[in-house]
């Protein structure tokens, strides 16, 4: 019973919006109208600027993250990572949005940061440098994806966090499906806000 109880909080956490809320609070947009339409980090700085695109990555780190901390504190009697993918899926399928969230890399990252922060300091290092070179949000999460799966598999991590981690590198990289589809015909859109 508990399990499920911490199920169904993470999930919750990972429902709130951020970006529509942030971008209908302080700036009056519902950036589902804007951008990609997409409630994620990354549609957030194009449409809300860097302050608001800030915010909004920040929350969306903190739902992953305060859901992987809830069940780890809270007596799960499975492993926290387990509880947190809930989190993930309330991002990207959002009750309070109709079902219609974001692409997971920033509550995935949330959930990274407080599971192991040294494999988190070096997916994000990867991903500043790769967004740098190539200026593209999505190529850079699917390269932090992909390297963060390596990095479990070959190294001293658990079964249950290299099937989890495995599972957020999936959902990040259905999620970015349409965006291959425009890199791979030269129209993806590249980062204005570094």
């Amino acid at each position: 019973m508990r399990n499920l109880v911490l199920i169904i909080i993470a999930y919750l956490l990972g429902s709130f919006p951020s970006a529509l809320v942030i971008g209908k609070t302080f700036y009056q947009k519902d950036i589902r109208h804007y951008g990609s339409g997409n409630l994620g980090s990354t549609n957030a700085f194009r449409v809300l600027g860097k302050k608001g695109g800030t915010v909004v990555f920040i929350l969306d780190v903190l739902k992953g993250g305060l859901a992987f901390l809830i069940a780890k504190y809270a007596g799960a009697s499975i492993s926290p990572l387990i509880i947190a993918v809930f989190a993930l899926i309330g991002h990207i399928y959002p009750i309070f949005a109709n079902f219609k969230g974001g692409k997971a890399v920033a509550t995935s990252a949330g959930i990274i940061l407080f599971y192991s922060p040294i494999l988190f300091i070096t997916l994000f290092i990867i991903f500043v440098i790769t967004l740098k070179i190539w200026k593209m949000v999505s190529l850079s999460s699917t390269i932090i994806s992909i390297v963060a799966v390596f990095i479990v598999w070959f190294g001293h991590y658990d079964l249950t966090a290299r099937i989890m981690l495995t599972i957020f590198a999936i959902f990040i990289m259905i999620k970015h499906i349409p965006n291959y589809k425009r890199i791979l015909n030269g129209t993806e859109n590249k980062v204005s806000f570094l």
